[in-house]
């Protein structure tokens, strides 16, 4: 049963991850909180492990979602370069600022996160900036270098960051989601070896894992949300923008209320 809920939590994710421009570990990381803890894995390693797997199979996601968009038109390459090298160094010193936190306190500050995009995305102003002309080149480093930070710091790939930046600097919503999963790549790609780096003198980890990457975990996850991506990159450019916002906001809400719940009810 570990490896069948294991697939179902990829399929999922990867159908979020394609509709909206995320990495599916918003989706992916409660899970796994939720099956670590149900197996009895050590409570001080399990939201760290939930994280390092996350990001490592979002490396995975975000191929497979990025070429649906792109084949589409919906990725903005030139706004992906200035970001790619911010989101990369972002995510290697979150993943050393996450191996510093408490796993209970961890689950928390992602779940507050999580809570505080869903408002934003639900109740606040969903008009785009069309005519906004994009932020300078350091501007968007900038963000890159944020994002990528605090995605590996959350276990996502940024999606629920980097999608309310790229709206905000001009893009439009479906341009906004398809950059935001060709960004998740660099994104998951630095935060997954830095887990995999900070977590191997860790010395209560279960058996068949890569310092705090999880490997049949990571292998069925990603098998699972590699092929469902390219459905929820189709359905993207199918549904109405502000339906899209809506959706995204009702998937942060329930992903962070359970987090938090969790983190709180153990502290």
């Amino acid at each position: 049963m570990l490896y069948v809920w294991f697939v179902i939590a990829g399929a999922f994710a990867g159908v979020s991850a394609g509709l909206f421009g995320v990495g599916g570990g918003m989706i992916i990381v409660p899970v796994l909180v939720w099956i670590f803890t149900a197996y009895n894995f050590s409570p001080e390693v399990v939201t760290h492990l939930a994280i390092g797997t996350s990001l490592a199979t979002i490396a995975v996601t975000s191929i497979s979602s990025l070429t649906a968009h792109n084949k589409r038109g919906g990725v903005r390459w030139e706004v992906w370069r200035s970001m790619a090298l911010g989101l990369v160094i972002g995510g290697l010193v979150g993943a050393g600022i996450a191996d510093m936190i408490d796993g209970d306190i961890l689950q928390v500050i992602i779940g507050i996160g999580a809570l505080l995009m869903a408002l934003k995305m639900l109740f606040l102003s969903n008009k785009e900036q069309l005519d906004r002309p994009l932020p300078p080149a350091s501007v968007q480093f900038g963000a890159g270098s944020a994002i990528g930070m605090a995605s590996s710091i959350f276990g996502i790939g940024g999606g629920s960051l980097t999608v309310p930046f790229l709206n905000w600097a001009g893009l439009p919503m479906r341009q906004s989601v398809g950059t935001s999963a060709a960004c998740g790549l660099p994104i998951a790609v630095a935060g997954a070896v830095g887990f995999a780096w900070f977590g191997q003198d860790v010395v209560n980890l279960p058996k068949g894992t890569i310092g705090f990457i999880h490997i049949s975990g990571f292998i069925c996850i990603s098998v699972a949300s590699f092929a469902m991506a390219k459905v929820g990159a189709k359905l993207a450019h199918v549904l109405p923008a502000l339906m899209l916002k809506r959706a995204f906001g009702v998937l942060l809400l329930v992903a962070g209320g359970q987090l938090l719940l969790s983190g709180i009810g153990v502290l």
